[in-house]
């Protein structure tokens, strides 16, 4: 090669548009499916926080009756749990694929909050029963197939309210 066909190579300009696009494309497409995957994460917790809250709205509306000693009755943390996973008291399909009852830990507690003796819970001797509803619940990745493994990540959420016995 003579000298002057060196610098004809060094100063071409075609191609460098391609070879630049070639280095920057697997960077771009990684930060895309970050950002689906970050997307899908962040829709989920929010499903599952909403879940929880109206959860804990059906279980507070409950008779209070149905709080004997302050705790829920069975039929009311499996009515509430069902709330939770599907927004319907019976059947119903799961807000969030794969939210299978195995697959999530549903937390449903009460207790009474004695500092409230006013109002409907005044001739109640020990308050007010009040309803905690906490969600865990695995999170599945849009990508799984691809090898990300997201077996660690778990979405949660609770709430708390007070049963007012409509």
């Amino acid at each position: 090669m003579t000298m002057k066909t060196v610098r004809a190579l060094i100063s071409c300009k075609q191609g460098s548009a391609g070879a630049e696009m070639a280095l920057v494309t697997p960077l771009l497409i990684i930060i895309m499916f970050g950002i689906f995957e970050a997307g899908n994460f962040f829709w989920n917790q929010h499903i599952v926080e909403n879940a929880v809250r109206d959860g804990v709205r059906f279980a507070g509306r409950k008779p209070l009756s149905e709080f004997a000693g302050c705790a829920p009755s069975t039929a009311v943390v499996s009515e509430t749990r069902n709330v939770i996973r599907t927004g319907r008291v019976s059947g119903g399909t799961p807000r969030i694929a794969g939210w299978t009852d195995g697959a999530a830990t549903i937390t449903i507690t009460g207790h009474c909050s004695a500092t409230t003796k006013t109002g409907i819970y005044v001739n109640s001797p020990a308050g007010a029963p009040v309803v905690n509803v906490t969600a865990t619940v695995s999170y599945n990745a849009l990508f799984n197939n691809l090898g990300f493994t997201t077996a660690t990540l778990n979405l949660q959420a609770n709430a708390q309210a007070a049963a007012m016995g409509f």
